[in-house]
C-alpha cells in the first residue's frame, strides 16, 4: 500500500476512490467501472505531476525521507553482483547503519560503502536508523584503505540524517573519526563517486561523499543540518522548518548551481518511492557514467583534482 506524505492528501484521496472502484467491480463482476476508474487515474496523474514539477525544499525534504525510497540495500542487491560484505572496524564493533564491502559493478571489481536506515521498524532500529557510529565511519576507513591497496573504485550511496549524537558515540571519538573518514576520502589515489540517495546530513554524510564526483537523486537533500535542527539554533522554534530548508539550500538543484554536486539524477514521476526499479537504473547509469569520467587517471592526479575541487568549493554564485 502506498504511503502518503501530508502535501499528498488530495492525491490519496483520488487514488483511494479508483481503487474502491476496482474493488466493487471485482466483488460484483455486473459492474464496469472501467471508464470512471481510468477518469480518476488521469487526474491522479495530472495531480502528481503537478505536485513534483515545483517542490519546495521543505516538501523535498519530506520526499528524501518518505520510508518508502529505496534504500542501500535495494541498490546493492539491484546494481552489485558477487556482493561479498565485510563487517567490523577492527576495534570496537561493526555498526549496522553502515554496509560496506567487494562487489562487481557491471563486471568491474569494486568498493561499496553506504548508509542503511532500514525498511520497517525491527531493520530500523537495528540500524540506527541510518545513524553511524565512529566504529561504522572506522568501518568505511578500513574499506577505503582496502580498495586504494588493490586499486579498486569506490562507490558510496549516502543517505543519513546525521552521525550518531549519543553519549558513548562521543566518547568512542566521533568528531575524530567523521575527520578521520573525511581525511581518507581525499588520501586515496582511487576514483571515488557518491551518490546522495535520500538525506545527506552533517558530518556524517561528508565522511562519505568528499569524492571526486557527488551525484544527487532529483528529491535527495543535502546539508549541514537538518531544517528543524537549524530552525531550533536560529529561531528556537523547530516549527519554522520550512523558512529552515529554504535558507539552507539543501536540494540538488541549489547545490548543482553552487557547485558543491556534479549531477542531479532525475528521479520517476512521483518520487524515487513510487517506482523504485526505474530510480535504481537511472543511479546505475549515472554510476557508470561518472566511473567512465574517472577511467585512466593517476592517482596523483585523482587526489589533486578532488583536494582542488572542495577548495574552490563556494565560489560558484547561486543562479537567482
Amino acid at each position: 500500500m502506498q504511503t502518503y506524505l501530508d502535501f499528498e492528501k488530495g492525491l490519496a484521496e483520488i487514488e483511494g476512490k479508483a481503487e474502491e472502484l476496482r474493488t466493487l467491480a471485482r466483488k460484483n463482476s455486473e459492474m464496469n467501472v472501467d471508464e470512471e476508474a481510468a477518469a480518476l487515474d488521469r487526474k491522479a496523474a495530472a495531480l502528481l505531476e503537478d505536485l513534483y514539477r515545483s517542490l519546495d525544499p521543505w516538501r523535498k525534504t519530506l520526499v528524501a525521507r518518505h520510508s518508502e525510497r529505496p534504500h542501500c540495500q535495494d541498490y546493492v542487491e539491484a546494481l552489485f553482483s558477487e556482493w561479498t560484505p565485510l563487517a567490523g572496524d577492527r576495534n570496537f564493533a561493526d555498526d549496522h547503519a553502515v554496509m560496506g564491502g567487494l562487489a562487481r559493478f557491471e563486471g568491474r571489481a569494486v568498493v561499496v560503502i553506504g548508509h542503511e536506515k532500514g525498511n520497517d521498524t525491527r531493520s530500523r532500529i537495528a540500524r540506527n536508523f541510518g545513524m553511524a557510529r565512529p566504529e561504522g565511519y572506522r568501518k568505511a576507513i578500513r574499506l577505503m584503505d582496502l580498495a586504494d591497496r588493490f586499486g579498486l573504485p569506490v562507490i558510496t550511496l549516502v543517505d543519513t540524517p546525521g552521525a550518531y549524537p549519543g553519549k558513548g558515540a562521543e566518547e568512542r571519538g566521533q568528531a575524530e573519526a567523521i575527520a578521520r573518514s573525511t581525511e581518507k576520502c581525499l588520501q586515496i589515489g582511487v576514483p571515488l563517486v557518491s551518490v546522495i540517495i535520500g538525506e545527506g546530513g552533517s558530518g556524517g554524510a561528508v565522511a562519505f561523499a568528499t569524492a571526486d564526483r557527488i551525484a544527487m537523486l532529483e528529491h535527495s537533500i543535502y546539508s549541514v543540518i537538518s531544517p528543524e535542527g537549524c530552525a531550533s539554533i536560529l529561531w528556537k522554534d523547530a516549527e519554522k522548518m520550512k523558512e529552515a530548508a529554504e535558507a539552507l539550500r539543501l536540494t540538488a538543484q541549489d547545490l548543482l548551481a553552487l557547485g558543491v554536486i556534479d549531477r542531479i539524477v532525475p528521479e520517476p514521476r512521483g518520487g524515487a518511492q513510487r517506482d523504485k526499479p526505474a530510480a535504481i537504473a537511472r543511479v546505475g547509469t549515472a554510476l557508470a557514467e561518472l566511473l567512465a569520467e574517472l577511467d585512466g587517471k593517476k592517482p596523483a592526479d585523482l587526489r589533486k583534482a578532488r583536494r582542488r575541487k572542495f577548495l574552490d568549493m563556494g565560489q560558484k554564485s547561486l543562479v537567482a
